[in-house]
């Protein structure tokens, strides 16, 4: 029982055992990994994610407070279209011209609903394939949502919805112009739903939950709504907290994985929206730091670089967008993100582990010539 990992696990249950976390000493253990024990970093992942206050006597109201307001979402966004696509065809008195499926007015909420239904079918071609070399997302989950799969219900889900949909997705493969590196060349993508196994009825996948995550995400967010690469944030995100050895908090990942992953983006929406691109927070920024922090380090490699003309955009894009989430496999995402997290001028310290992903493979680089060392950096 001697060794560094129990004195870890103790340094860490000693901060977050005081009435008022102390987030300084909390970033400063986060920093160089957080242990699985006993449900320790889902709980630094919400603190360090602005989700939990530092206040521990707050903790108990405020996730019962947000895990309502998350069935709440559920009942108005999921659950309400889902009936009344049900009851259409059962009751025709409540169904007017204003509620009509022809109906042309932009407002109506047939029109929403079809809308919707591109921007679900984006997510559900993402969620699918997310971690294709792990089982666990095709697995189902131990607390399926129960509003949802009631089997008194007899309304549309989101994957009912996806099968059902006459919606070709290419309408949805309006990709964000021009950039369509952002997913990752290891993942090979099933030929058709059908390659998937349906789970029995009352069962659902975990996919589905991040499928849920994502839509209602976009639907709250309707200036950014959806954009491909999304999904590989909120993957990491869900997967720590579903599978958090403490019970209680496992059984509401999906809520807590919905407000951790909309304060997550908060900070780092700017790299998904276009217009943005060249402005201080946007991506292209990121990235020209990215060379010049390079520069400062390794100016041999920098102009190697320079001289082959393979700008940042080529590789950094992806890397810095999705937190280097599509670099790594799933436990080392994890690992890299209690850094990325824990960093008080958060996201600088990605910036140095971009460099010294370059530095570490810089004599390659400095031999290979355009081609070579294109495959390799992406």
């Amino acid at each position: 029982a001697s060794g560094p990992a129990p004195r870890r696990i103790a340094d860490f249950q000693e901060v977050l055992g005081e009435p008022t976390v102390a987030l300084a000493k909390l970033r400063d253990l986060c920093f160089s990994g957080i242990p699985f024990d006993g449900g320790l970093r889902c709980l630094c992942w919400k603190i360090l994610l602005n989700y939990l206050p530092l206040e521990k006597a707050l903790w108990s109201s405020l996730l019962k407070k947000q895990r309502d307001l998350y069935s709440q979402f559920l009942k108005e966004m999921i659950i309400q279209p889902g009936i009344a696509k049900a009851n259409l065809g059962v009751s025709r008195e409540d169904v007017t011209l204003e509620d009509h499926p022809l109906n042309p007015n932009p407002d109506s909420r047939w029109n929403t609903y079809f809308k919707d239904n591109e921007v679900l079918l984006q997510i559900d071609k993402d969620v699918r394939r997310l971690y294709p070399d792990m089982a666990f997302f095709q697995r189902p989950t131990d607390y399926p949502c129960l509003l949802i799969l009631d089997p008194q219900n007899e309304f549309e889900t989101l994957r009912k919805r996806v099968e059902q949909t006459t919606l070709k997705s290419q309408t949805v493969a309006r990709n964000r112009s021009g950039v369509t590196n952002v997913s990752s060349p290891l993942k090979t993508t099933p030929n058709s739903l059908s390659e998937y196994e349906v789970l029995p009825n009352g069962c659902e996948a975990h996919w589905e939950v991040v499928e849920r995550i994502l839509f209602i995400y976009a639907k709250l967010n309707p200036g950014i709504a959806y954009v491909q690469g999304m999904n590989e944030i909120v993957g990491p995100l869900y997967y720590t907290f579903a599978t958090d050895p403490n019970s209680e908090w496992k059984e509401h990942a999906e809520a807590d994985t919905f407000f951790c992953f909309t304060n997550l983006m908060a900070e780092i929406r700017d790299n998904f929206i276009k217009s943005l691109d060249d402005s201080q927070c946007g991506i292209t920024y990121k990235m020209e730091k990215v060379y010049s922090t390079l520069k400062e380090k390794d100016v041999e490699l920098y102009l190697k670089l320079q001289e082959q003309n393979i700008k940042p955009q080529f590789f950094a894009f992806r890397w810095l967008t999705l937190l280097l989430s599509q670099e790594f496999l799933l436990p080392d995402v994890i690992r890299i993100w209690d850094s990325l997290f824990a960093d008080d001028k958060r996201f600088d310290f990605l910036l140095l582990v971009c460099c010294a992903m370059l530095t570490l493979i810089r004599d390659q680089l400095l031999e290979g010539d355009f081609t070579l060392n294109m495959r390799l950096l992406q």
